[in-house]
């Protein structure tokens, strides 16, 4: 068992606007996997990690801002794909940053060989990391840097 294993942190995944289409929103962006399949892979890296993980997909950014507000105390970490919120909403960026909890940008398509208002993030100024580009697989390499980033905090 690796020192990550030993830690049992918890890990909130957000999931903004739209991510609940996913395997029938634009499949040639976004892939065809469902957020559902997404989940079931990343509870299966966190069981093998030894981290808990919960999901909260919303298309209100009011709810993803309280999600934020409520991860401070009861986890160690977030994971966020915060979709058309990561280039507009300020208020889910401000929360980020009270909440003083080091999370990890992902993104399912390479936002910056796309359309020029999504090439600027709010948030990835304050992101541990931030992954894109690979798919689903951003999720799981953002959950691995994540239990890094937790784990190098830890001093593990």
């Amino acid at each position: 068992m690796s020192r990550t294993q030993a830690r049992g942190w918890r890990i909130q995944v957000l999931h903004g606007p739209n991510l609940n289409l996913l395997g029938s929103r634009e499949p040639e962006v976004y892939g065809g996997e469902t957020l559902a399949s997404i989940e079931t892979r990343l509870g299966a890296l966190a069981a093998e990690l030894g981290v808990e993980v919960s999901f909260l997909q919303s298309n209100h950014e009011g709810v993803l801002v309280d999600a934020v507000q409520a991860a401070r105390g009861r986890h160690q970490g977030l994971l966020v794909n915060l979709g058309a919120y990561t280039h507009t909403s300020v208020a889910v960026r401000d929360a980020l940053a009270a909440a003083g909890l080091p999370f990890v940008e992902v993104h399912l398509s390479n936002v910056h060989g796309r359309e020029p208002f999504r090439h600027r993030s709010l948030v990835a100024p304050l992101a541990a990391g931030v992954v894109l580009g690979f798919g689903a697989e951003s999720y799981l390499l953002g959950l691995r840097g994540l239990a890094g980033v937790l784990a190098a905090r830890a001093g593990a």
